[in-house]
């Protein structure tokens, strides 16, 4: 999956502003999620409910709304 593929296939429940497939920092290799950002609410509760659970490149996709990051705590 490429940032250009995932804005494609969500274009289709609206508009895409921004697609992004997150890769690890170290082998480039896609860590397994990515996160679209979508024009409105409403279009993002229509790409939730179109492709939550649907299987693309034969793997099933989990289509939920983003959470903040929780905070990491720090060892020295």
């Amino acid at each position: 999956m490429t940032d250009d593929r995932l804005a494609e296939l969500f274009s289709q429940a609206g508009t895409v502003v921004s697609a992004k497939v997150i890769s690890d920092r170290y082998s480039g290799r896609s860590r397994g999620f990515g996160f679209v950002e979508m024009a409105n609410h409403e279009e993002g509760k229509k790409a939730i409910e179109m492709f939550h659970n649907q299987h693309v490149d034969g793997r099933p996709l989990v289509v939920n709304e983003a959470r903040p990051r929780e905070q990491r705590s720090r060892h020295s």
